[in-house]
């Protein structure tokens, strides 16, 4: 295996055996329905589709982030639903440099189950190997799949309000510099970053083809930064950011704690304090 989290294209079509789970975690944020659609037009033979929206987060409120965490029994149910067993293997895979794939991962290790794959490289990986799609969707199953929360693997605004100003806790933004520096915010209605936070964008950890760079240049991403003991990652709605936490367990850093509202639930409450400030003078954008 090219490291425990990942695994070929070549290596999951040799794959046998019944307890191997394969999901479709396509998405866009741009357009809800893009990944259901795409998913209609041909997938990797087995793999069930799983909605961003939907199966991979849970419903909006006023506070809580555009992707909130699923509730524990309705993911459990879905899971169950599509095969996925206490010792299944569960791969997943999308086309967005791991996007949809790594909260995927991330959910499923939260929720307790650890025999994860993600497909370097995605769904184009699969087909610059020349290997089938289907466009037939797989009959529902009956697991045992049963999610168990581990809240140690997150924080909440509140959390981060109390721990701000704690020198042993490092803020990772994930997003892209222009919207870390509030000098663009295509989603959210307010631009900027939590105080204190430093940025490593979340597609560094990934080349342009969506495969992941070896684990020294997965090193080198944090050793570059002021890390600390305690690094907390967020990015706009808590997904991106799963990319970043997959580096930082490629890395070795196992101790990564996911801020699930993220960037989107912090600028939901107005008097949280952001930098840069709102309205900010020019010389500091």
């Amino acid at each position: 295996m090219i490291n425990k989290w990942l695994i070929s294209a070549d290596e999951l079509n040799a794959l046998t055996g019944s307890n191997t789970v394969i999901f479709d975690c396509r998405f866009s944020l741009a357009d809800p329905q893009m990944g259901k659609s795409l998913y209609r037009q041909g997938h990797i033979p087995g793999a069930y589709h799983l909605d961003m929206e939907t199966d991979l987060s849970g419903p909006k409120g006023l506070h809580g982030g555009r992707h909130p965490l699923p509730d524990a029994r309705v993911f459990s149910s879905r899971m169950r639903e599509c095969g996925v067993n206490h010792n299944s293997l569960v791969v997943a895979y999308d086309s967005n440099r791991l996007a949809g794939a790594a909260r995927l991962w991330w959910l499923l290790s939260f929720f307790g189950h650890h025999r994860v794959k993600i497909l370097d490289g995605g769904l184009p990986a699969w087909l610059s190997e020349k290997l089938p799609l289907t466009q037939e969707s797989p009959a529902k199953a009956a697991g045992d799949f049963d999610a168990i929360e581990n809240p140690n693997l997150i924080v909440d605004c509140d959390w981060i309000r109390k721990n701000i100003t704690n020198r042993r806790l490092t803020l990772v933004d994930s997003r892209e510099a222009p919207r870390y520096l509030g000098r663009e915010e295509p989603i959210d209605p307010v631009a900027g970053h939590l105080p204190g936070a430093i940025n490593s964008p979340w597609q560094q950890v990934t080349n342009e083809a969506g495969l992941t760079k070896p684990v020294e240049q997965q090193k080198q991403i944090w050793q570059a930064l002021p890390m600390t003991e305690y690094p907390v990652v967020y990015c706009g709605s808590g997904v991106t950011a799963c990319v970043n936490i997959l580096s930082l367990s490629m890395a070795g850093l196992e101790n990564a704690r996911l801020y699930p509202g993220s960037w989107s639930d912090w600028c939901s409450y107005p008097d949280n304090p952001i930098e840069p400030p709102l309205n900010p003078s020019p010389d500091l954008l």
